[in-house]
């Protein structure tokens, strides 16, 4: 029997026994009275990774394409105006908890002409090193569990107003390291699905942007870190959303942007007790006996189909799931950006609650941003969150008429 005499420890702990980040390092809910948060298995997947998107409160269904649009809306990379480049992007994560954790994300995009582009990303997250011990205090290592997921993309334009987007996903995710039996490395495959529209109008006279975009995003086999009995849905995402870049004048703009998220996973039925609150009902299968809502026991369909009606509390409790993001972005000569946004999460379903704010820089073909989050509790895990984005954008060499008249 293994112990950890860290916090992180602890940390891994809980993750293995409630496999979910989420619940831990996004809430503070968990223990709270009529709290139904979701729960999924890797949840790192699902966090955004960039520092535009999360200088603006998460957004980036609607929002101009970049590098990083696949994680928010595969469907906008066909509109991007290069014809390659890459971003980087780098967060220390629960800093307020521990000094060695990191998201790190890796994107790059390639137009293979002036309809179709392809995209590759890889995500990272490093939980830091872990010290374990035995009961009696003797040291039995060193792990540093870890995961990641790659990603293959190809965005289409219908139109010269719509584009589509199909991403696929391999996920790999150790969280206890080598040091048991008892648990082992899950792994998922998915696929993303995103639609992006985006209109040229007039605002007041100025020439201003709607755009419209809509994604599923890791539609997938379930994932387990034990027995396939105990597998768990990986973050299932809808996400819907729009943004209006109204032109000021020549050299300003401003983009308002708005984003509704739902995870498409079962929501945790009421469960059944004795009279000592302690003690579960079983049915004849040894199952426990739900008192309300449905069984979270589904396939793959069931379970996304199924999560717009399986909520305890009925359609109340189905509206108190879905996430709202909104952010402004301002540009001056598209050299310099200012961002600023807010995330609301219902209390009893997590409770993330956070503004944010943000900057952003290009010269040429070079362009860094970085975020920063202020949660409107100071002792959240995730305050003090920052976020840094380097990105490239290059264009092909214009091919030289050498025709001699």
């Amino acid at each position: 029997m293994t112990t950890t005499t860290t916090i992180r420890g602890v940390i891994l702990t809980f993750l293995l026994s409630v496999p979910s980040l989420v619940v831990l390092s996004q809430t503070q809910t968990s223990g709270q009275e009529g709290a139904r948060v979701i729960t999924t298995a890797v949840p790192f997947i699902s966090f955004a990774p960039d520092s535009r998107a999360t200088g603006m409160g998460d957004v980036g269904v609607a929002t101009s394409p970049d590098a990083n649009s696949v994680h928010w809306n595969n469907g906008k990379l066909a509109f991007i105006d290069h014809d390659y480049g890459a971003s980087l992007s780098y967060s220390p994560w629960l800093g307020k908890i521990v000094d060695d954790m990191f998201l790190t994300y890796l994107s790059g995009y390639y137009k293979i002409d002036r309809i179709q582009t392809i995209g590759v990303s890889m995500r990272y997250f490093d939980l830091g090193q872990i010290h374990l011990t035995d009961v009696a205090g003797g040291s039995l290592g060193v792990e540093n569990p870890r995961e990641v997921a790659f990603d293959g993309t190809y965005s289409r334009k219908l139109t010269e107003k719509i584009g589509i987007g199909v991403t696929a996903r391999y996920i790999w995710s150790n969280l206890i390291g080598s040091s048991t039996s008892a648990a082992k490395a899950a792994k998922s495959v998915s696929v993303d699905l995103g639609f992006y529209y985006t209109n040229p109008i007039v605002i007041g006279g100025k020439d201003s942007e709607l755009s419209l975009g809509a994604s599923i995003t890791n539609i997938g086999q379930k994932a387990t870190y034990g027995n396939e009995s105990e597998a768990d849905f990986i973050p299932i995402n809808l996400r819907i959303g729009t943004a209006v870049k109204v032109g000021l004048d020549a050299f300003n703009t401003l983009t308002f942007a708005f984003d509704l998220n739902k995870l498409m996973v079962p929501t945790p039925p009421i469960y059944e007790y004795e009279d000592d609150g302690v003690t579960p009902v079983l049915d004849n299968n040894q199952e426990q006996v739900i008192l309300k809502g449905k069984d979270p026991n589904r396939n793959l369909l069931g379970g996304m189909f199924g999560s717009f009606t399986d909520a305890p509390d009925g359609f109340s409790e189905e509206l108190q799931e879905i996430m709202i993001a909104t952010g402004v972005e301002y540009w001056y000569k598209e050299l310099f950006a200012a961002r600023v946004g807010y995330f609301h999460e219902n209390k009893s379903k997590g409770a993330r609650q956070y503004m944010t704010m943000g900057l952003g820089f290009r010269y040429q073909k070079f362009g860094i941003d970085f975020s920063y989050l202020i949660p409107g509790d100071n002792n959240h895990p995730l305050a003090e969150t920052i976020r840094f984005s380097l990105l490239f954008n290059f264009d092909k060499a214009e091919v030289q008429d050498t025709t001699v008249n």
